[in-house]
């Protein structure tokens, strides 16, 4: 009788072997892609939180700038106040006075308004005559005056050399009668006016013309 041997048992089972070990891997597979998942999720929140910062930081740097760049305008606009509250009357009438230089001379021209046409030999020319000019030039600081020279001479306190300041009067010529030529003073022996026919408003330096010199009547003060 033959002896079945059992030694063939082990030798049966041990093909199932090898397939339990090629199994074994797949779990560290899984956590290899869940760990690379995690890591690409982390990386993408992480670059968005990042240009969610710089936008901010950008933002933030903007107005800054925009702050930084209104601050001057405010400045200016502050200090443009202040000049204007301490500009006197008589500087405001110089200055607009001023602003005229090079508009023509016209005979009987000018008025609060402007230059204007004028009269006789002025009626073809718009502009100023020296009363038109001083009585624009006051109008703009609220101060009316009449547009004759001799009524200008006396619409106002008279000043001495030593007092004269911007925008007060000067008078020139015509002997003991009315004046018969007015300008405004600038200061430093300059004056602003609208001389004769032909010419222009112009300025003059009165100190140093022996013609104005020698015809001077005096300054006035409007107001």
């Amino acid at each position: 009788m033959t002896r079945i041997s059992t030694a063939a048992s082990p030798a049966a089972t041990s093909p199932a072997a090898p397939d339990a070990r090629a199994a074994a891997p797949r779990p560290l597979a899984c956590t290899a892609a869940l760990a690379c998942a995690l890591f690409t999720a982390t990386a993408t929140a992480t670059t968005a939180l990042a240009a969610a910062t710089e936008a901010t930081a950008t933002t933030t740097m903007a107005a800054a700038t925009a702050a930084e760049a209104t601050r001057p305008t405010k400045k200016r606009l502050t200090r443009k106040k202040a000049i204007k509250r301490k500009l006197t009357r008589g500087q405001i009438a110089a200055s607009a006075a001023l602003a005229q230089l090079g508009v023509s001379f016209s005979w009987g021209g000018g008025s609060a308004k402007g230059p204007t046409l004028g009269i006789g030999r002025g009626a073809a020319t718009r502009g100023f005559d020296c009363s038109g000019l001083t009585l624009y030039a006051w109008s703009r600081a609220g101060v009316r005056l009449g547009h004759y020279t001799g009524a200008q001479f006396r619409q106002g306190r008279r000043i001495s050399r030593t007092a004269r300041r911007a925008g007060d009067l000067l008078f020139f010529g015509g002997g003991r009668a009315d004046p018969t030529h007015v300008a405004l003073y600038l200061g430093g022996g300059l004056m602003v006016h609208a001389p004769k026919t032909g010419d222009v408003v112009r300025t003059t330096s009165f100190a140093k013309s022996s013609y104005y010199r020698a015809v001077y009547r005096g300054a006035v003060r409007p107001g």
